[in-house]
Parts: structure tokens; C-alpha cells; sequence
């Protein structure tokens, strides 16, 4: 049976993945306006080519987050590993959505306040959806030709 919360964790990820990619489109305005810090919107202006390839590998591993969220929801076929990543995504995500009790533990003062707050209720969000969804999930993950 489709996990309702794995499917919302794979769509909230695709969209955050989407968000990314237009940020690169969007150029420096967009970086600045979503909360990249100005050091970043100010590379995005001189060209570098490090905002894209951060925030393409970001959407990468965010699409990734949702294939592994729509196999745990038997949407797509098992996959290698699968509870592995799935207990490992929801893990990241938690640990990243944390930063909210403590923001100077991602080391970056160049972030604003409201950023952090947004950012990090949102990546929680996501991670509940991944740790309720995996733990939900687990019969289907831990059944016989499941790779841990």
C-alpha cells in the first residue's frame, strides 16, 4: 500500500529540488531573495561557476531523496539499499531542520534570522515526512531481498 508520508516527502523534495534549479536560472537576484547569503549572490554576479555547482549538486541529491521516497512507497521499484538511505535521509534532514534551536551551528552568519527560521522548519518538515514515512514503511523495507 502507497505511505502517504514518503509521497509528500518525494513531492516536497522534487519541489525544493525545482526551487533550486530556478534559483540558478534566476541568477543573483534569486539566490539573494531565497537566502543564499551575499557572498554567494555576489559570486553568482562575477560568474563564478560555484553558486550553479552547489546548488545543482543540492537539487541532485534532493531528486535523489525522492526516488528513495517514492520506492519506500512502492511507487517506483525497490532499490539497493533502500532503508539504508531512507533511515539516513531522514536523519540528515532532521539533524538540518535542528539548526533551528541553534542557526550559528551551520556556521554562517552571512544567512539572515529569517532564513534560518523558514529554512530550517521547512527541512524539518521534510525530514518528519521521511522518519514517520520510513518508520511506517519498515515491514516493506526490512521484507526478504531488501538490501539494509
Amino acid at each position: 500500500m502507497a505511505n502517504p508520508w514518503l509521497i509528500a516527502a518525494g513531492w516536497m523534495s522534487i519541489a525544493a529540488a525545482l526551487l533550486h534549479v530556478a534559483c540558478i536560472l534566476g541568477g543573483p537576484g534569486w539566490y539573494r531573495f531565497f537566502g543564499a547569503g551575499e557572498p554567494i549572490a555576489r559570486a553568482a554576479e562575477r560568474g563564478s561557476w560555484g553558486p550553479p555547482l552547489i546548488t545543482m549538486g543540492i537539487a541532485t541529491i534532493l531528486g535523489i531523496w525522492a526516488v528513495f521516497a517514492f520506492a519506500g512507497a512502492e511507487m517506483l521499484p525497490r532499490l539497493p539499499l533502500m532503508r539504508t538511505a531512507l533511515v539516513a535521509i531522514s536523519a540528515v534532514a532532521l539533524a538540518r531542520g535542528l539548526v533551528i534551536v541553534h542557526p550559528s551551528l551551520l556556521g554562517r552568519p552571512d544567512l539572515s534570522p529569517t532564513f534560518m527560521i523558514w529554512s530550517s522548519l521547512i527541512v524539518l518538515a521534510m525530514g518528519l515526512l521521511f522518519a514517520i514515512g520510513t518508520w511506517r514503511a519498515w515491514s516493506y523495507l526490512s521484507a526478504k531481498g531488501i538490501a539494509a
